[in-house]
């Protein structure tokens, strides 16, 4: 199944090529998101049989000083991405966030759930999917949260990182999500784009996020009692720990329609931690 994927290095593109070691994973020096019209034309030359969006723009709160940017990678590209897809009939798989959502309430949100994203970030993901529906193509945006694995910028290695030096941390605890590992979005993704390719699946939004939901201040425990660090977690609330971008209090997902519709069932984030730590050789 020849599949195009636009991403190589970034935690969840580099657990595709692992997952899927037929596609071609583009890096950006091949194809970049800054000029989504030449992303299109890669897609329009090709002889693929689906299209899967895995790289974007993930910094944060460097994204509330560079709009631009993050609107045109996150925004603009997927767009030109899922119009050229619609043109050629192939099925497209993008991968967006939670951060569409304003964190309100204490319910998991379900894809129907009006988007209401609190910066610059998230505004820019909407974008995408806006676009991506637009195109009225062969699609599924894959909504996911708290992405973590052995490489790359997460929480999981922020966490060993600071432990190294640090008896205390102080962590938020009043932001609530599902912790998922790259490496099962990559599977998911990959079961995903077999079943569209096959014909089947629904076009539409997706979430799919770790079970069960926690706080950041539980996952940093869990992650300390995995690797038998006795760092001590003190809980904070988020005023405590400002940021450029505000982050949204609730991240839960209702992923029942991806367990319908694909038989992706919410995987177990610790089992997926301890795999992520041992690759990291940080189990003692």
């Amino acid at each position: 199944m020849p599949v195009l994927v636009f991403g190589k290095t970034g935690q969840v593109a580099r657990e595709i090529a692992r997952t899927m070691p037929d596609a071609v994973c583009l890096a950006r020096d091949e194809a970049d998101l800054g000029e989504p019209e030449a992303c299109a034309a890669l897609i329009a030359r090709s002889g693929w049989d689906a299209v899967i969006n895995a790289a974007a723009y993930t910094a944060v709160d460097r994204a509330e000083t560079d709009a631009a940017a993050a609107q045109m990678v996150n925004g603009a590209a997927p767009a030109a991405m899922a119009r050229a897809c619609a043109a050629k009939n192939l099925p497209f798989v993008h991968i967006s966030t939670d951060y569409v959502f304003d964190g309100a309430g204490l319910t998991p949100f379900t894809p129907d759930t009006p988007a209401a994203p609190l910066g610059v970030y998230g505004c820019s993901k909407l974008a995408g999917e806006t676009g991506i529906r637009a195109a009225r193509g062969h699609y599924a945006v894959l909504r996911t949260s708290w992405v973590f694995s052995a490489h790359g910028s997460n929480f999981v290695r922020t966490m060993l990182r600071l432990a190294a030096d640090r008896k205390t941390l102080n962590v938020v605890s009043d932001q609530t999500g599902g912790p998922t590992a790259a490496a099962d979005i990559a599977r998911a993704v990959a079961e995903i784009t077999k079943t569209m390719v096959a014909g089947g699946g629904v076009r539409g939004i997706y979430h799919y996020a770790g079970a069960p939901d926690v706080s950041w201040a539980d996952f940093a425990r869990e992650i300390f009692r995995q690797t038998r660090h006795d760092t001590i977690v003190h809980d904070i609330p988020t005023a405590e720990f400002p940021t450029p971008a505000r982050r949204p209090l609730n991240s839960r997902l209702d992923c029942t329609g991806t367990e319908r519709v694909f038989g992706l069932e919410r995987p177990d984030w610790k089992a997926a931690l301890r795999r992520v730590l041992d690759e990291l050789g940080a189990i003692r």
